[in-house]
């Protein structure tokens, strides 16, 4: 459990190749490509949107929102090798503006972890549980970049570049994360 945690999911170049080849076939109308797009990075678009807004209903919107706009704006993507940034940027916007617009805030719902970690295979329930107490642990901050990393994929460079903070920040959050992490696991046991 906690090496799927303290772990990227590693995005490997072809993959990242592969998302972009996605990307450049829905500039050029392939529905079907968003459909595939969307089925392989949801989940982690989702994750982040919600670890923004903290309202599951506002995430799923800005997931829909997200993609729309991948749609809408696939011809001016360029090919960089960070098709993943270039989505989570988007997301990352979205939030922003519903958080500004609503001006609202509030805590994420048990639930919805819950529902999010579901969807991942190979964490059973005693880990979703583990994991939902030793997430409550982080900060929000802590949390969206732990979600960036070991969710989305993204390296630490990335992710600094997403949330507009220092590199040595986005290093020194992630690091207190894990230490978090581990701190909770070990109190219970693992």
């Amino acid at each position: 459990m906690l090496v799927w945690m303290t772990s990227s999911i590693e995005h490997t170049r072809s993959e990242m190749r592969e998302l972009e080849q996605l990307i450049s076939r829905i500039a050029q109308g392939e529905k079907e490509a968003l459909g595939t797009l969307y089925e392989r990075t949801h989940a982690a678009i989702y994750g982040f949107a919600l670890s923004l807004v903290h309202r599951p209903g506002d995430a799923e919107d800005i997931l829909q929102e997200t993609f729309l706009r991948i749609y809408a704006s696939a011809e001016r993507y360029q090919a960089e090798g960070k098709p993943m940034a270039w989505m989570m940027t988007i997301a990352k916007n979205l939030s922003r503006m519903r958080l500004r617009d609503a001006k609202r805030t509030s805590d994420l719902p048990e639930e919805e972890w819950e529902r999010y970690l579901s969807s991942k295979p190979g964490v059973t329930v005693e880990d979703r549980l583990l994991l939902r107490a030793a997430l409550k642990q982080l900060s929000d901050a802590e949390r969206q970049i732990v979600m960036l990393h070991a969710v989305a994929g993204l390296r630490h460079r990335e992710t600094a570049a997403l949330l507009e903070l220092p590199l040595a920040t986005v290093l020194s959050k992630y690091a207190r994360a894990v230490k978090k992490l581990k701190y909770a696991m070990e109190a219970d046991g693992r």
